[in-house]
Parts: structure tokens; sequence; C-alpha cells
């Protein structure tokens, strides 16, 4: 009989924890701590068998490449989504906290998801292209951050405003030149459907850009697939006679989820929206705003995985329309 192993790998900027578990037992085979480099990833493929499947969770680039690596070796190259893997380390975690428990943490979960109806996906990879766009987002992200908070401090203290003034200016100047870097990006074939997200009210350049990145670098086959993955999906709780809506399960991706609330919004400002019929439809049965918002965002978010995955132009009229 052969054996069975799995690699768990904890990912930071400069090194990359990784623990080979042995299925029959659960125990570690190895623990190694080598440089998130070209020569540790050479080092790491090869020390694990050809058939351990990599367990790693999602921390930008730093995984990417790492991933990038092992899968072009070959390699079976697993993402575990962060939310879970978390609640699942902390049940097997109960005294401390480190890069080497998190790898064997992350190799036991791995184990006891493969092959399940919880199965692992395959981690994703970008293109070169597609980690320019992200990298530029987050970096418009948190320019737009810090106007906000300079903006702020101006009207906190007005005696150095004038001194906040030029650096609030210089930040919206770049802002502007990131804008139009995104623009330029988003000319090409590959995220065409950016064109199309943004004639869906209260869809900008920005959300548009952001959600045609997720949804071509991943495979959705059904638009659930992709409401959970914003973690805009309704967690529901069935207990003996008690049965309910415990509100939205959070487990995706948190400025995805920012962002189509943010787009939910909009849409109900947006002259002709389709979505402020449904926000009112909402209320009536008793929803709060946020609730309200929420159901329009999830709505958004489906319509925008299905112009994306079926290529078809937004057409308010089928927005409601049942298939």
């Amino acid at each position: 009989m052969l054996d069975i192993f799995v690699l768990g790998i904890d990912v930071s900027k400069e090194s990359l924890s990784c623990t080979l578990l042995q299925a029959d037992t659960r125990r570690p085979k190895w623990h190694k701590e080598v440089k998130n480099t070209l020569a540790g990833w050479n080092q790491l493929l090869r020390h694990t068998p050809e058939g351990a499947p990599w367990i790693l969770e999602p921390t930008g680039r730093y995984s990417q490449d790492v991933a990038r690596a092992a899968r072009k070796a070959g390699r079976d190259v697993r993402l575990a989504q962060p939310r879970k893997a978390q609640m699942f380390l902390k049940s097997v975690q109960s005294r401390a906290k480190t890069d080497k428990l998190d790898a064997a943490g992350l190799a036991l979960y791995g184990l006891s998801c493969l092959g399940t109806c919880c199965d692992l996906a395959p981690y994703p990879l970008k293109s070169a292209m597609q980690e320019e766009l992200d990298q530029l987002l987050c970096a418009r992200k948190g320019m737009s951050q810090s106007v906000c908070e300079l903006q702020a401090r101006e009207r906190e203290l007005p005696r150095a405003a004038a001194t906040l003034a030029p650096a609030v200016a210089a930040l919206q100047k770049q802002i502007k030149e990131a804008d139009r870097q995104i623009a330029e990006l988003t000319k090409a074939p590959e995220l065409r459907a950016v064109k199309e997200l943004q004639k869906v009210p209260g869809i900008g350049p920005v959300i548009a850009a952001t959600l045609a990145s997720r949804l071509t670098a991943r495979s959705f086959s059904h638009s659930d697939q992709f409401v959970a993955f914003c973690g805009l999906d309704v967690r529901v709780r069935q207990s003996g006679k008690k049965s309910g809506q415990l509100g939205l399960s959070k487990q995706g991706e948190a400025e995805l989820r920012r962002l189509l609330y943010l787009a939910a919004q909009a849409s109900l400002r947006a002259k002709d929206s389709p979505f402020k019929a449904q926000y009112e439809r909402e209320r009536d049965k008793g929803l709060s705003s946020t609730a309200a918002l929420c159901a329009v965002a999830r709505k958004i978010a489906r319509l925008s995985w299905s112009l994306v995955a079926h290529g078809t132009s937004y057409d308010p009229q089928r927005v409601y329309k049942q298939s």
C-alpha cells in the first residue's frame, strides 16, 4: 500500500513554513522552513512526494508565486478558504499559535476535506494582467482611504489644514492616474465584460473592474457559488422545531462584499434602475434597510456573474425575468 501525504504551507513574505502530513497516521513526517524564493520552492519540490496535494491560504502575491511554481511542476495545489481554515485551526490549536502549528493544521484541514463534499478547489492562478489590475485596485483603495483620513484631519485640525492640503491634492492626483491605468488595462479582450458591467445601475469603473477580475480569475459554475464567494449568501439554522435565517455568512471576500453593497446603494439613486422595485419589496416584507440593500447586492452579484459567464448584454427588462 502506497503512503499518502498532504503538504500544509503557511505563507509569509520571507518564508514558507511547511509540514508534510502522513494520511494514515495523521502525523507529520517532517517540517521544513524554506525561503519564499525560487530556491526555496525547488527545495520543497525535491522533498515532497509528487502525489501530495499542497494546501495553502491566499496571501496575495506571496502565495501566488509559490502556487504558480508548484503548478508549473505538475503538483496539485489546493486553496484553503481563510475563514473556514482559521476556524478549523482554532478547533485543533488550543494552547499556542505558531507558523509550524499553522502549517500542520493546514495539512490536517486539507486531509479532512480532500475527497469529501467539502473538497478544496484548485488554487486559482492569476494572469500577469490580472495581477497588475488587482494590485492597482488595491493601491487605489489605500490611497482613497488615506484621502478620507486626511480630509477628516483637515476638519479636526483647522490650523493645520493648509499643511495637509498638498498631501490630499497629491493623493487625489495619483488616484486619477490609477483610474487611467485601470481603464487602460480593462480594454484587454480578457476583460471585455467591464464595459458591459458598467451599464448596470450602481456599478462604476472600479467596481466593474473588480468584478471582472474576480469572475475571470475563478471558475464559478453557478451564480450561487459567486454569491457565496462574496459572502452574501444567507446562513440557515434548523434544529428540532426551530428554523430560520441568521443573516449573511460573511465567509467570502470582504472587499468584494463591500463594493457590491456600495453598488446596491448607488443603484437606488440611478435613473431607471430596476433594483429600486426590489428594494421596496424587501422593505415591505419587514426587512431593515441594510437587509434590503444586501438583497439588492446579492441580485447585482448574480447579474454580474451571468453577464460574464454567458457573455450577454445588460438588459434591464430581463433582470427580474424568470428563466
